[in-house]
């Protein structure tokens, strides 16, 4: 079996990739009779949102397999939090998912905090196990990091709080109905 080699950029993934979200926003709002200007541009957003978050954490991908890849980069899986933590990786993490609680509110209606950390936490546990898969059998150049887990973690926790206090806020600020 020769040895294989893939390099995937960015753009000509992302670009694709969120007009085609924008194109199924539309048709499910539509189907649903829900589509208005205001929810469809809510939509978009989340859309390119996870697009962006796609390109953070995969792209550009550079996979190599076969009898001459060579050995995984063993020194790419960070498995002890803290100890190795890159400071300014860890804030940049936190704050990619602190758009999370809103884009989940917007497009599937979720509005409890413990759910909003959950499936931040699983979105989290997906990337970092498909960059440590990629590592380990595709010789990927991505970094397996649990630090990148609590972070992505504590980001849509602390997106969800953030959320709750502009929604307070809000709720304070709107005038009084009057029957």
């Amino acid at each position: 079996m020769p040895t294989g080699h893939v390099e995937i950029p960015a753009l000509p993934v992302m670009i694709p990739l969120g007009v085609a979200l924008m194109i199924v926003a539309a048709l499910v709002l539509r189907r649903r009779g829900e589509l208005t200007r205001g929810r469809l541009v809510s939509w978009w957003l989340a859309g390119w949102y996870a697009v962006a978050v796609l390109g953070a954490t995969m792209l550009p991908l550079r996979l190599t397999w076969g009898p001459g890849a060579g050995e995984p980069e063993l020194f790419r899986i960070l498995v002890i939090p803290y100890v190795t933590m890159r400071v300014d990786d860890f804030v940049l993490n936190i704050f990619m998912m602190v758009p999370l609680a809103a884009a989940l509110r917007v497009v599937f209606g979720v509005r409890d905090g413990r759910r909003v950390v959950l499936i931040g936490f699983l979105i989290s546990l997906t990337i970092e196990t498909t960059q440590l898969l990629m590592l380990l059998f595709l010789n990927g150049t991505r970094w397996a990091d649990t630090n990148d887990l609590i972070a992505n973690t504590l980001g849509a926790g602390l997106g969800w709080l953030a959320l709750q206090r502009v929604s307070r806020r809000r709720r304070q600020t709107e005038p009084a109905v009057r029957s």
